[in-house]
């Protein structure tokens, strides 16, 4: 079998892998053609190696080395959850320098969009592009809302024993409805060698790092000059989609793409048109 035969290109088949940065064992995932900068991904709140589209990161491993990791005190990662947004984008500093990466792509969603923020800032040197989905600057108006309406829509999903994802990602019309579910499949498609699942009991800290990153003053953006890629839907509940224009005026050259009738999981909803341009801008 010849090196390209052998390469993995399902997220469904990426090995689970365990790396050893700062006292902290953290647990990761990488398929995908290596050689070159890889792409890692930042994922969202309460989010495990197991809540990523394979839609999207299939996409993207079909011709780049494609990396996704715990957070420190998330899912098999040992330690405790990072309180601040700056101390997760230190833990993720330390986790790319000990697989021995010195420049990556950058791609966050959500909660991982503003450690991808905070990297990028303290460690310009590292990233080469961003990519920016369903999530907002620091100080961003409203973030700090982020609390009730998650204990909200978590509330709302268990009385319709629901997945939360469907009610926090998705519109709850019938386009919406449809696609939450169609999401929530996909991630059951990996069958072997799952995650450990997000505690519950994390979810109160993590949410705390979002409230002080929501009520901090604002990062200075314009430092950023790397290629910026932003994505959001139109109703984003969780991180308001007003926040995805904010970081496209502060961050110059950036390309913003916002979804119709869609809302934090935009581009779960619209993989088809999303993943193609996310691959395409990351490879340009």
């Amino acid at each position: 079998m010849s090196v390209e035969e052998s390469v993995i290109r399902s997220y469904a088949l990426a090995p689970a892998k365990t790396i050893t940065a700062g006292g902290v064992r953290f647990a990761y995932r990488e398929f995908g053609p290596k050689g070159g900068i890889p792409v890692v991904f930042f994922v969202h709140l309460a989010g495990t190696l197991d809540n990523w589209d394979p839609r999207i990161v299939d996409a993207i491993a079909a011709n780049r080395h494609v990396i996704t990791f715990d957070q420190q005190g998330v899912g098999a990662s040992s330690g405790r959850v990072p309180g601040t947004i700056e101390e997760a984008a230190d833990d993720a500093y330390a986790f790319i320098r000990a697989l021995g990466h010195d420049r990556i792509d950058a791609f966050g969603f959500s909660v991982g969009g503003m450690i991808a923020q905070d990297l990028v800032l303290a460690h310009p040197e590292l990233v080469r592009k961003l990519v920016l989905t369903g999530t907002g600057p620091r100080g961003g108006t409203d973030m700090d809302k982020v609390t009730r309406v998650t204990y909200g829509d978590i509330l709302r999903s268990a009385i319709a024993r629901s997945d939360p994802k469907e009610f926090l990602f998705f519109n709850r019309d019938r386009i919406g409805k449809a696609a939450g579910k169609a999401f929530v499949a996909r991630l059951r498609e990996r069958t072997a060698d799952r995650d450990r699942p997000f505690k519950v009991t994390t979810l109160g800290t993590q949410l705390k790092a979002i409230q002080r990153f929501g009520r901090s003053a604002p990062s200075d953006l314009s430092t950023i000059t790397q290629p910026t890629l932003i994505a959001n839907g139109d109703n984003d509940r969780m991180v308001p989609s007003v926040l995805s224009r904010d970081l496209h005026r502060r961050i110059a050259g950036s390309e913003l793409i916002i979804y119709p009738n869609s809302g934090h999981g935009a581009i779960f909803q619209y993989w088809e048109k999303f993943a193609p341009v996310a691959a395409a801008f990351l490879a340009a």
